[in-house]
């Protein structure tokens, strides 16, 4: 299949060539959300943690004796009944990576493109770059191309070109070994440059 292939000059807008087996994929939504949600259950730090009773610190010696105190038995200044004590059911650290053959996550990653693609929200440019690190004229380019909620791919990203868009809300710029589920579903538009698209077909092949 064919795309538009948006020139960035003052040349007339072409036509570049798709793997049809990537960009007209039928449309997989239990895949994609099985794709997004172990993506996002990797990105859980999962470090959370508390001490026990066998992890607080002291507590090694019986308080009192068993009985004749007229106090409650208790073996430990460390009990979790006790102020300084040890959590109950102490929270450890997790791994909620989920598995995702990488078969279905390339299947999900092409079903995605192609929805993309349908629904006219992938936007191919010959290239995307900027002289100089200066946000302003950044906005002004993205506005003479009618974008404004848009993820910007390319194969490399610059210094010039991150710095250009770090500022800008509801604009994000990633190289193509950083693309993924959620980023390329979070923004209205994705304005992917020829060589990235290359890449990508790559990538997915």
């Amino acid at each position: 299949m064919e795309l538009k292939l948006r020139q960035s000059g003052k040349k007339k807008d072409g036509k570049v060539t798709v793997a049809d087996s990537i960009f007209a994929t039928e449309y997989n939504e239990a895949l994609i959300h099985q794709a997004l949600t172990a993506f996002m259950a990797g990105s859980r730090a999962g470090t959370r943690a508390q001490k026990s009773r066998s992890d607080a610190r002291g507590g090694g010696r019986k308080p009192w004796r068993q009985k004749g105190t007229g106090r409650a038995r208790s073996g430990t200044i460390r009990s979790p009944i006790w102020r300084g004590g040890g959590v109950t059911f102490a929270a450890r650290p997790k791994d909620y990576s989920q598995k995702l053959n990488k078969k279905m996550y390339r299947g999900a990653m092409r079903s995605i493109l192609a929805e993309l693609v349908r629904q006219d929200r992938l936007i191919v440019i010959d290239e995307f770059s900027v002289a100089e690190p200066k946000t302003k004229e950044m906005v002004a380019r993205l506005k003479t191309l009618d974008l404004s909620d848009v993820l910007i791919v390319t194969n490399e990203v610059s210094e010039n070109l991150f710095l250009s868009t770090r500022n800008i809300p509801h604009v994000d710029v990633v190289d193509t070994e950083e693309i993924n589920p959620y980023v390329l579903i979070g923004y209205e538009k994705v304005l992917m440059t020829q060589g990235a698209l290359t890449r990508v077909e790559e990538l997915l092949a």
